[in-house]
């Protein structure tokens, strides 16, 4: 793990349009996961950060994150 967490300095742009509320609620929802091991990756930080502000609806984070969840569940497989 990482001995810094910050991420959003990795993906500035995605934060952006976040108001400071909304901003704080997903850093922090990230960060929960991070201490439990988990490095966030742009794909999946977009994906919330998009529902978050309102660009896409519950099923369509959803269909994301399951597709998300599919690559990588392939690509462990095939390494």
């Amino acid at each position: 793990m990482a001995a810094e967490f910050n991420i959003e300095a990795r993906w500035p742009e995605l934060f952006a349009p976040l108001d400071d509320a909304t901003r704080t609620h997903v850093v922090n929802t990230f960060a929960s996961s991070w201490h439990e091991g988990w490095v966030p990756n742009r794909e999946d930080v977009e994906n919330l950060t998009d529902y978050a502000r309102g660009a896409i609806d519950k099923s369509e984070y959803d269909r994301r994150a399951a597709g998300a969840a599919e690559r990588h569940r392939a690509h462990a497989i095939a390494s």
